[in-house]
């Protein structure tokens, strides 16, 4: 896959991306053809308290972070990666959003505060896709 940001100077780009809380692959369609990027997060999932913790007795605190610590710490990695995520496709003419889980509503929204709301072509679900899948998609959906 290309590096982050190799989608050239091509003019509105319309540009198609699937998305979860672990990856985006964006898919630019150009004159030339399609071009793949990657974004990965950082982000990792919450751990769950378990009811029959081994960590019982004075140390607890310590051994596990608090709830709000660990809501704060997913949350700083996830504004990190939209904005990754935004930085790639805010010079595309046409943006289509898909993907299996929140992500996808929660980067239209962001999108929609960046005033870049009205780009967005479409915003689907879609379960796991493989890369070629992803590119057949967004080919299909902007070369009607």
């Amino acid at each position: 896959m290309k590096p982050l940001g190799t989608f050239g100077k091509a003019t509105a780009v319309n540009v198609g991306l699937w998305i979860d809380h672990r990856k985006a692959v964006i898919v630019a369609v150009t004159e030339r053809g399609q071009e793949i990027s990657l974004v990965k997060s950082t982000a990792q999932r919450q751990r769950r308290r378990l009811g029959d913790s081994p960590l019982k007795g004075d140390y607890e605190a310590v051994q596990v972070p608090a709830d709000d610590s660990r809501q704060r710490s997913l949350t700083a990695h996830l504004n990190l990666y939209y904005d990754a995520v935004i930085a790639a496709v805010e010079q595309a003419g046409g943006i289509l959003i898909f993907g299996p889980g929140e992500a996808k509503d929660e980067l239209e929204k962001r999108l929609k505060r960046r005033h870049l709301g009205a780009r967005i072509a479409a915003v689907e679900t879609a379960d796991k896709m493989t890369d070629r899948q992803i590119v057949a998609k967004v080919r299909r959906h902007f070369l009607k």
